[in-house]
């Protein structure tokens, strides 16, 4: 049997990687992360706090449990907090990486990272694993650097990169389809960028497709998104009409107007062809998404 160790469990990734993988009997699960665990409607896995960025704590617990594959889904995310906390956000996302990669090496574990789109500038997608990434806010910076990382220094390791993914959120941590559901409900008007374009990923399909890589060995960098390309004033429409919400309420507004402190890739988006051939990925097309969420 094997053993996957799950970081950032309390994450919106984390939870649904150690929902899918209590039902396998053919693996193990270990949730960990930095706060205690959220995940109370699951049984069949352990868990463990866990600081990443504490190397002696992060090699005891990856050396008590010894497993086969970690997924790393821990990551600071928020572009802005990046953009105006860099030196917290070096540290989780690129040193942190560090201490990672070795404790894996030590026990001959694949290392399945999580990566971002941002790690683009937005202007040649939709993006093949091959194309050269140039990222233009901090986060973005921070995510390619821990590539570098994970590249250089692994010995058997995944990269994982995706889009804007939604689901359902155990704890508050919000995503687009919950943002954006909850402030429609609430009467709540909101300010929805036209101008940006992104493939929403459904957290079910990015989750079964880290699971795939770990079993089936795949290494290399993966490209992980949904299938369709929109704008994100689209997905707040859609998800409006699929909830049947006052969709008076939203307000296209360009990146311009809106004046986020850090910089966005206007479009993105992945040639999903590697994923579909080597691992059969078949993702959700967004209204599907939401049918599910």
């Amino acid at each position: 049997m094997k053993k996957i160790l799950v970081t950032g469990s309390n994450g919106l990734l984390g939870q649904k990687v150690i929902e899918i993988l209590t039902g396998l009997k053919t693996v193990g699960a270990i949730a960990t992360s930095l706060n205690v665990d959220k995940i109370v409607d699951v049984k069949g896995y352990d868990f463990e706090l866990l600081d990443l960025t504490n190397h002696v704590e992060t090699g005891y617990i990856i050396r008590i449990h010894n497993p086969d594959i970690i997924i790393n889904t821990a990551a600071m995310t928020q572009v802005d907090k990046c953009e105006e906390q860099k030196a917290e956000c070096w540290k989780i996302n690129v040193e942190a990486l560090k201490n990672l990669v070795k404790c894996s090496n030590d026990v001959k574990a694949q290392l399945i990272h999580l990566s971002s789109d941002f790690v683009f500038d937005g202007t040649g997608g939709p993006y093949t694993e091959n194309d050269i990434p140039n990222p233009l806010s901090y986060y973005g910076l921070s995510k390619w650097e821990g590539e570098k990382i994970i590249k250089d220094r692994a010995d058997k390791w995944t990269i994982v990169r995706t889009i804007l993914v939604y689901g359902v959120n155990r704890t508050t941590r919000s995503n687009i389809v919950l943002w954006v559901k909850n402030s429609l409900e609430a009467g709540k008007p909101i300010q929805v960028v036209n101008d940006q374009f992104r493939a929403p990923t459904l957290v079910d399909d990015l989750a079964n497709a880290c699971i795939e890589m770990g079993v089936r060995e795949k290494t290399g960098i993966f490209h992980i998104s949904g299938p369709e390309m929109m704008s994100i004033v689209d997905i707040a429409y859609k998800v409006a009409g699929y909830y049947k919400l006052d969709t008076s309420l939203i307000t296209p507004i360009s990146s311009a107007e809106l004046n986020e402190i850090a910089q966005r890739p206007r479009s993105t988006g992945f040639v999903l062809d590697k994923a579909k051939k080597e691992l059969n990925y078949l993702p959700h097309p967004f209204e599907d998404g939401l049918k599910i969420y």
